[in-house]
């Protein structure tokens, strides 16, 4: 009897690496959470096609926004774990679990890392008639005129507010933040002293800057961008501690085969080392990552914890 239910053992064990060797075998979804258009989705469609080239199946982008991305993200969590189904998704992954109360996919539990996959910095800018010329002279601005300087922003919970809300926090001042509906109309009402600073992404500020509208104090992530070499990170130039970029990643259902996760993660670091996903990653005002598994878990529980942390410190409720 034993040796009849080791025999069934050795064959199902069999069956599942002969199919996890000959994957894929069958066309594969990603799925991305935002629609056509956006920075998530030039990023995927670039990475399916390498993928197609590279594994000889059809790698599918499938568009499916709505509720922050909560639709999205919802449908791979319950997906089979069988690798057919994978998610390419900014870092609204992890800020979703902070900034609202009824989210119904853990972004640790529910999913397994494949990589992160590449980041984005965001530019503090001020309106040139600001007496602020650096980071560290609006910081003492700010200080002496507490809650009288004004920031705009896309909206409430955006990866803009949560900058300046760290920037906050970290460096111990009061600004006024006013949401607006989106990026364009803040950078207008910037560039005319509506308001006196914002953060934007590199794509829409860096016309801008060169073009002398706003003034660049600084970019949001730990190293300078390629589009604005000449902008230092916030970190050197008076706040040391401060880190916030907007990311974007590869994950597949929790549960799918280590093999499979190994196999597509070779493929994607591979991709993002090609000059084309370089240029598209640049167009968005992004560079390629390519952390391990591994790296990419340990940094969407380190994102959850910062802005968990900040969210609480700036009194941002839950929606």
């Amino acid at each position: 009897m034993l040796r009849v239910l080791l025999s069934a053992l050795i064959c199902v064990l069999t069956g599942q690496a002969q199919a996890q060797s000959g994957y894929p075998s069958r066309p594969v979804r990603i799925v991305v959470p935002s629609p056509p258009g956006g920075g998530t989705d030039i990023i995927a469609r670039v990475l399916a096609q390498y993928f197609s080239n590279a594994l000889g199946q059809q790698f599918i982008v499938e568009n499916r926004p709505g509720a922050g991305n909560m639709i999205g993200i919802d449908s791979v969590a319950r997906a089979a774990p069988d690798g057919y189904t994978l998610l390419f998704v900014p870092s609204t992954l992890a800020l979703n679990s902070v900034m609202y109360k009824k989210v119904s996919y853990d972004p640790v539990r529910d999913f397994t890392p494949i990589t992160l996959a590449a980041a984005a910095n965001n530019v503090l800018v001020v309106n040139p008639a600001v007496a602020a010329k650096t980071l560290v002279e609006l910081v003492a601005l700010a200080k002496q005129k507490p809650g009288q300087l004004t920031y705009g922003t896309p909206g409430i919970g955006t990866s803009p507010h949560m900058s300046m809300e760290l920037l906050k926090s970290l460096a111990g001042i009061d600004l006024q933040h006013i949401p607006y509906r989106g990026t364009a109309p803040a950078m207008t009402d910037v560039i005319s002293g509506q308001i006196n600073a914002m953060f934007a992404n590199a794509l829409t500020a860096k016309p801008q800057i060169d073009s002398g509208g706003v003034r660049a104090l600084g970019v949001s992530g730990r190293k300078r961008s390629e589009a604005m070499p000449n902008v230092p990170p916030i970190a050197e130039v008076g706040v040391p501690d401060y880190d916030a970029t907007q990311w974007y990643g590869l994950v597949a259902p929790a549960g799918t085969p280590r093999e499979i996760i190994t196999r597509l993660h070779a493929e994607a670091t591979q991709a993002l080392e090609t000059q084309e996903m370089k240029d598209k990653l640049a167009g968005d005002g992004a560079e390629p990552v390519g952390t391990t598994p591994a790296e990419f878990a340990a940094h969407i529980k380190t994102e959850l914890e910062k802005w968990a942390a900040v969210a609480r410190a700036a009194k941002i409720e839950p929606q």
